[in-house]
C-alpha cells in the first residue's frame, strides 16, 4: 500500500512539474481564466489534458511514432501550431482592451464562450511538436519497466533538480498519478487566478496581454522550426 502511494504521489509530482512551467497551453488557460472565470479557465485545462490522453493511447500504440518517421509531416504539424498560436495571441490582445470596460470581468458560467478554452487548448496541444516529442520518449516508457528522473523532465530547470526524484516506470498508478497530477494543476491554477483577478482590478489586462506575447512568441518560433525544415 505503501508504495502504491509513493508511487501515485510520484507520478502526480510528476504531472506538475510538466504542466506548471510557462508556455502555449498555460497562456491559454490564464487568459480564460481571469476574462471567463474558473471554469472557462478548467476547461481549457481539460482540453490541453484531453490531448495528452490520446497522445499517450497513441504513443502506447506505436502510432505517434509516424510523425518521427516523416519530417515533413511533423513539420506542417508545427507549422499549423504556429498560425493556431499567432491567431490566439489576437484573440488574447483583444481581450486586453475588453477586460478594462466598465463592468467587464469573469463572463457567466452560462456564457457559450466560457467553453471555447477547451476547443483552443485541444486543438493546440495536438500541433505542439513539444507534447508530441514528450509521449514518443519519457510519455511511451512510463509503461515500460525501468526509471524515470522525474524532476529532470521539467521544463528550464530539469538539470538543476536531475537525480532529486527518480522512480520505478512501468506501473499503470504512476501513469494515473500523472494525471491526476495534471488535474490537480488545471484545478489550482485557474482558481489562483480567478482569485488574484478578484483583488487586483488590473490583472486581467495583464495577464490578457502576458498571454498575447507568450502565445505569439512560441508561435512565431513554431513557424520557424516549421519552415527551417521545408527550406
Amino acid at each position: 500500500m505503501t508504495s502504491l502511494l509513493a508511487t501515485l504521489s510520484a507520478g502526480a509530482v510528476f504531472g506538475v512539474a510538466l504542466a506548471a512551467p510557462p508556455g502555449p497551453m498555460n497562456a491559454i488557460i490564464a487568459e480564460e481564466s481571469v476574462v471567463r472565470g474558473w471554469l472557462a479557465g478548467f476547461k481549457a485545462g481539460l482540453g490541453a489534458m484531453s490531448a495528452d490522453a490520446i497522445f499517450f493511447v497513441l504513443a502506447a500504440l506505436g502510432v505517434v511514432t509516424f510523425v518521427e518517421q516523416f519530417p515533413l509531416v511533423r513539420a506542417a504539424m508545427i507549422g499549423v501550431g504556429g498560425f493556431l498560436m499567432l491567431y490566439f495571441a489576437y484573440g488574447a490582445a483583444r481581450d486586453v482592451r475588453s477586460s478594462f470596460r466598465p463592468g467587464a470581468g469573469a463572463a457567466d458560467e452560462s456564457d457559450p464562450r466560457v467553453g471555447t478554452g477547451f476547443r483552443k487548448a485541444f486543438v493546440l496541444a495536438l500541433t505542439n511538436p513539444y507534447q508530441i516529442l514528450f509521449w514518443l520518449t519519457i510519455g511511451v516508457g512510463l509503461l515500460q519497466p525501468g526509471t524515470v528522473d522525474v524532476l529532470a523532465q521539467t521544463p528550464y530547470v530539469g538539470d538543476a533538480l536531475a537525480g532529486t526524484l527518480v522512480v520505478s516506470t512501468g506501473s499503470p498508478a504512476l501513469v494515473a498519478g500523472f494525471f491526476g497530477g495534471i488535474v490537480l494543476w488545471i484545478t489550482g491554477f485557474p482558481a489562483a487566478l480567478v482569485g488574484a483577478e478578484r483583488r487586483v482590478e488590473a490583472f486581467a489586462p495583464i495577464v490578457a496581454g502576458l498571454s498575447a506575447v507568450v502565445l505569439a512568441g512560441f508561435g512565431l518560433l513554431f513557424l520557424a522550426e516549421s519552415a527551417g525544415t521545408f527550406l
